[in-house]
């Protein structure tokens, strides 16, 4: 028996579901509890569940789950389509409901253990942040007594002692003091850090997907942990190219009168694993003796940037194939298709 759809808008307190009546034929449109929420769903037969891929999504998805119902995640930029009145809680599950019956490609549902994976990653970008915008602040009070130093972390560090010591006799101490606390606390996000990367060179370790794919050149350990937490299950993508699709590693499309004109990457998807294969790329475009044959023959008629871009969409594939087949990475492999 065909699952009836059910399309569900979430948030912190207040639930919307939206579906028709499979023997009365009813709509129904609900607003529910936090408290009342999963217990509606606890005695009802196995349906099918449209939600927008948010924050809280994966949980929800996984507790429907534990209770029989198919669960489908969706980009909001897909829902957003089907809504095609004013924007509020039932218009929004309307338009779920709307668009769980369609066949698109939903957003394969992580577990606690990728999530949590993710949460590392996004508290050390936050910290990164942190440190980056406390040294500059620190460079540009410094600037305003007239004291200029080198770029770098290294240069700061080395240049702060002396340069507190000068500027203690003609500031006032208490600036001086504040100045020497915020170049320490620098040192204190170091470690924090430092910290986080140790966790995750420790998930690497115990994890046979996580080393294959940091065989890869130009994937290192937070590539090669954001991208196996952020996939979760390789079989949702039907080839590399869908899962390089997905990143936004492929060129924009616009066309009409069956004329398409390719432009630039779409840059949709996951930002901070595009940035990290971008990256991943260009390191082994500039440090690599030998890059391969691909490669040099791209560099011959295309841009840096382009380059750069195209060999991280071949990274993108190759990391699916590895984890789609359970393979090794091998530097010499041809595929079939270019036999």
């Amino acid at each position: 028996m065909k699952s009836t759809p059910v399309g569900v808008d979430i948030a912190k307190q207040v639930f919307q579901i939206h579906y028709v009546d499979e023997h009365s034929g009813k709509v129904i449109s609900k607003t529910l509890s936090r408290a009342k929420f999963v217990s509606y769903f606890v005695n009802r037969p196995s349906c099918l569940i449209g939600m927008e891929a948010c924050g809280g999504a994966h949980h929800w998805a996984r507790e429907f789950q534990k209770l029989g119902h198919e669960v489908k995640l969706m980009p909001a930029r897909y829902v957003k389509a089907f809504n095609t009145g004013n924007k509020n809680d039932a218009a929004d599950a309307q338009a779920l409901w709307r668009a769980v019956q369609q066949p698109c490609k939903g957003v394969a549902v992580k577990s606690e253990a990728q999530q949590a994976i993710l949460a590392l990653h996004r508290m050390r970008a936050q910290l990164v942040k942190f440190r980056t915008m406390r040294s500059n602040s620190l460079r540009g009070l410094l600037t305003e007594y007239g004291e200029v130093m080198a770029r770098g972390r290294r240069a700061l560090d080395s240049a702060m002692p002396t340069l507190l010591a000068r500027l203690a006799e003609r500031l006032p101490a208490m600036l001086v003091q504040m100045l020497s606390e915020q170049w320490q606390g620098l040192a204190r996000l170091d470690e924090q850090i430092e910290a986080i990367e140790q966790q995750l060179n420790a998930w690497l370790r115990e994890t046979p997907a996580v080393r294959r794919v940091a065989a890869i050149p130009g994937v290192g350990v937070l590539t090669a942990t954001a991208v196996v937490a952020s996939m979760g299950d390789p079989g949702a993508f039907g080839s590399g190219r869908e899962f390089a699709a997905w990143i936004g590693l492929v060129p924009r499309q616009t066309g009409t009168g069956g004329k398409v004109r390719l432009l630039g990457i779409s840059k949709r998807g996951d930002t901070y694993l595009r940035t990290l294969l971008i990256h991943g790329a260009r390191s082994v475009l500039q440090h690599a003796k030998d890059p391969g044959a691909w490669v040099r023959q791209l560099q011959c008629r295309r841009p840096a940037n382009v380059v750069t871009v195209a060999l991280a969409n071949k990274m993108a594939r190759i990391i699916w194939a590895l984890l789609a087949h359970g393979r090794e990475y091998r530097r010499e492999h041809v595929s079939m298709l270019d036999v």
